[in-house]
Parts: structure tokens; sequence; C-alpha cells
């Protein structure tokens, strides 16, 4: 699958791009909005979106841009996030007053803040950005939290490994296509619609009792829902859209039959696609 060129969001090293190595040749774009243009203009074949992380939550920028753009999931994957402290050779963590990386990736180290008070946390765009940053700057005063091949990409030294907080820290992965995409993924699923997950959005009327009938949808048919979240819906003040992922495919009869009982009622129904699982 080295033909086919993967859009992401972030520098080369960028725990994205390690998404993309396992499908494809990784593009890299400045933003999320990229990304998703780049697929919908067929500028890629896919691409990889972070869409949950077991520690910071949902991705809700991606859920919205799921139902932006004319694009389908065709799989997921999940990479370990495994931070590690880079500086320049001559840096050292006695020295440093300064260390960047995403916001998120410093929440992540609060530990480490904590027991170095005189090291100030510096927000910057992207992990693998903040390492590029560094080996810019030059500075031994300066590092960056980011991954193993960032520093090996930027030429920095790993002053500590495991720097996260807690050990399991695993960012999900979507690789999307364009809707009308006919290019078909190695996964380690096969060809079984048991082992598949649906993803779906529905908005509901405001009346009692419709979250309940939605979920009584899926429940009364034994559908196993892995995931449900509710987001605020933009169009309008105050009410909800649902997210839920489930076990299944979209094409299994009693999946079918539970959607369109679900569009009976529901005031928008989206199915995001029905997927495997990219083998790490």
């Amino acid at each position: 699958m080295t033909n086919l060129i993967i859009a992401y969001q972030g520098e080369p090293g960028a725990y994205s791009e390690i998404a993309a190595l396992r499908i494809g040749e990784p593009k890299p774009f400045e933003s999320f909005e990229e990304v998703f243009a780049a697929v919908e203009n067929r500028a890629a074949d896919f691409a990889v979106i972070p869409i949950e992380n077991s520690l910071g939550g949902s991705i809700h920028q991606n859920y919205d841009l799921l139902l932006q753009h004319p694009v389908t999931i065709a799989a997921e994957t999940f990479v370990k996030v495994e931070h590690c402290l880079l500086g320049i050779h001559g840096s050292t963590i006695a020295n440093a007053k300064r260390v960047l990386s995403h916001p998120q990736a410093l929440a992540q180290c609060r530990n480490f803040f904590a027991a170095h008070k005189e090291v100030k946390a510096e927000v910057a765009y992207d992990t693998a950005g903040s390492a590029k940053i560094i080996a810019a700057d030059n500075d031994p005063t300066k590092l960056a939290i980011a991954s193993k091949r960032a520093g090996e990409l930027y030429g920095l030294r790993i002053l500590q490994e495991n720097l996260a907080d807690e050990e399991w820290n695993i960012t999900r992965f979507f690789c999307i296509s364009h809707a009308e995409n006919s290019v078909a993924l190695q996964l380690e699923t096969g060809t079984d619609p048991a082992q598949y997950k649906t993803s779906i959005a529905f908005t509901l009327p405001n009346e009692p009792g419709s979250l309940f009938k939605a979920m009584a949808t899926f429940a009364l048919r034994g559908i196993d829902m892995t995931k449900i979240e509710s987001r605020p819906f933009r169009k309008k003040a105050f009410e909800y859209l649902f997210y839920v992922d489930f076990t299944g495919h979209q094409s299994d009869p009693n999946i079918h039959n539970a959607l369109c009982h679900l569009r009976e009622f529901a005031t928008m129904v989206k199915v995001l696609g029905s997927y495997g699982v990219v083998a790490s």
C-alpha cells in the first residue's frame, strides 16, 4: 500500500505520521481543515485523523469535520503515545528553562513539571513541530516533548523516555477516504462483518423519551454500542448531536433494520462509516 498518499496534520515525526506510515506515503498539512480538503479534492487517497485519546477524550473538531465533508471512515488504527523529552546535544534537564509541545502533550506530563518547577511549559502547534523548533533554535535551555521518531528526524537527544503521567496513553485514529473512493485497505479484521465497527451521528426531536427510543433501537436488537457521546449542534442552539459507535457492519440486516427504525423518528441520521482495523 506504499503507493497510496496519506494526508495528516502536523510535521514529520508527529504521532499522526506514525499512523499514516501504516497505510502508505505520508503527506503533511498544517491544519485538519486542509487534511479533509485534500481528501475531498483527491489530493490524497486517504487521511488519518486523531479522533480520541485514552486520556484526553474525543477530538471534537474532527467529529465536526466528518459531518461537513463528503468523506467516509475506511479504517481505524491505534497509536501508543510515548512522549520523550528531547534536546540538542549538550542539553540537560538541570539547565532547562522552557519545554515546548502541543498543549495536550504538556497536560499529559504534569508530573514532570511538578517535579521541575523551574521549567516553564510553552505551547507549540504540534509535538513534532516543537522538536523541529528546538533543533532550529539550537538553544540548550529549550527542550521539547515529542515522539522518539521526531527526535531521530531532527537530530535531537533523548533526555528522558516515558514522560507521560499515565502508562496507557493511546490515540485512536480514523482513516478517512472520499465518500466515492473505491480503493480498499488491507485490514486486520479481514472480511468478517462481526469484527467491524460502524459510526453514526444523529439528532433527535426535543421530546421526552427520544434518546431512550434511540438507544432501544440498538439494544433490543442485541447490537453492542461501544461509545455514545453528545455534542452541541452548531445549527441550532441548545440542541445536540449524538455520536454512536457499535459493533457490526451497516450491511448486516440487523443493523440495517436498526438504522431504518432510527430514521423513522430521528431528525437526522448520517452513517460515518463501517470499518475494520489497520494493523500496527
